[in-house]
């Protein structure tokens, strides 16, 4: 019973891992293609409404995605927390802890904090940069 729960854990690991990268792809490629399209249309914003209006709604567009993205990312290291001190309690009662760094569980949290610092970041630049350039 151990083994299957020990799989089923790093099944979820495994599953935890790649919906993060969906979200961080997703608000990468987002907020880039945003920029681009942000910085076709400043020429036109400056002379037309329209293009500005267009320009808002990218904007809010990216600030919408990139909050549910950090919520995602968030959530992710909460699970991934979780999942890891299952397995640690885990490997304790089966005596084999020893073999499991613990300071693995920092490394995980930093990882987390950069991916958000770049989600943040492209965010960022995605919004500010067309403005700029108007």
């Amino acid at each position: 019973m151990i083994e299957h729960v020990h799989n089923h854990i790093t099944k979820e690991m495994e599953q935890n891992t790649k919906t993060d990268i969906i979200f961080i792809l997703t608000s990468i490629v987002l907020n880039l293609i945003t920029l681009a399209v942000n910085s076709g249309l400043v020429e036109k914003s400056r002379t037309e409404s329209s293009s500005l209006i267009v320009m808002f709604v990218f904007v809010t567009l990216i600030v919408l995605v990139n909050i549910v993205v950090v919520i995602g990312l968030v959530k992710g290291r909460q699970t991934r927390k979780k999942l890891l001190n299952g397995l640690i309690t885990m490997y304790r009662d089966q005596n084999v802890a020893k073999y499991y760094d613990e300071t693995l569980l920092s490394n995980y949290n930093a990882r987390y904090n950069l991916f958000i610092l770049v989600v943040v970041c492209t965010g960022v630049i995605a919004t500010m940069v067309p403005f700029i350039l108007r």
